[in-house]
C-alpha cells in the first residue's frame, strides 16, 4: 500500500447536515469549508460525506487563543 493510501475500514462518515449540527453552523458554512478545501469530504453521487475524524481535526486546529 502506498504511503498516501489510507484504509477506510471503520471510518465513520457524516452528512453535511450532521456536520452542521456538530459544529453548530449552517449547512452552507459546511459546504463553503468543503469547497474551500478546509474540510475533507468525499463526494457520493451529488452528496458529500465528511469523515468524522476530519471534523475533529478541523475543530482542533480552529481553536483561537484570544488571550
Amino acid at each position: 500500500m502506498a504511503a498516501e493510501e489510507k484504509p477506510i475500514v471503520g471510518v465513520k462518515f457524516l452528512t453535511v447536515a450532521e456536520v452542521a449540527l456538530v459544529m453548530r453552523v449552517s449547512k452552507m458554512t459546511v459546504y463553503r469549508l468543503v469547497h474551500g478545501g478546509e474540510l475533507t469530504a468525499v463526494r457520493v453521487g451529488k452528496s458529500f460525506r465528511v469523515p468524522e475524524k476530519a471534523v475533529h481535526e478541523y475543530l482542533r486546529n480552529a481553536y483561537f487563543d484570544a488571550g
